[in-house]
């Protein structure tokens, strides 16, 4: 397989919609204590703070392979709910979270975009790329449903313990 062809292999776009019942100040403010995460999301295992505006993250899902990934502050912007970062490391890119008030459906709360974009550069995965594409899509939607999921339990914990 040529080089060019292997890389698109090794390019992700990735895309989540949480929906929480919670107010939107209440989830961007979980969302942008990144260091707090391994309290509540079972797959970030751990953040090694470096400075104020990034820190080093080590992500396991289902998969046994542990991902370690730089995230250095892009844009933080409460007023307009937005939190992006740069990742470097075992994938490299950028994630952001966009927070709105929910609309419709009768019930207020919060909608959340999750979008990231990266490729990836650790050696065992590139080699990985085509036989285990499926597996490495299906992990990342599982990491991201167990988050929802932790982050709405959290969220429903009086506000001293968000």
């Amino acid at each position: 397989m040529d080089r060019s062809r292997l890389d698109r292999w090794n390019h992700y776009r990735f895309r989540s919609v949480w929906d929480l019942d919670a107010p939107p100040a209440r989830v961007y403010s979980a969302l942008e204590r990144t260091g707090d995460y391994p309290r509540w999301w079972p797959q970030v295992r751990a953040v090694d703070q470096i400075d104020g505006h990034s820190g080093t993250l080590h992500i396991r899902s289902v998969l046994p392979y542990e991902i370690r990934m730089t995230a250095t502050e892009l844009l933080r912007d409460p007023r307009r709910g937005l939190l992006e970062a740069a990742l470097h490391g075992d994938v490299e890119g950028w994630a952001r979270w966009t927070v709105r008030a929910r609309r419709g459906a009768g019930r207020p709360g919060t909608r959340v975009l999750y979008e990231q974009e990266v490729d990836v550069r650790s050696p065992l995965l590139r080699r990985l790329a085509v036989p285990a594409r499926p597996a490495f899509r299906l992990n990342h939607a599982l990491m991201m449903r167990a988050g929802r999921h932790a982050l709405a339990a959290r969220l429903q914990a009086p506000a001293e313990a968000v």
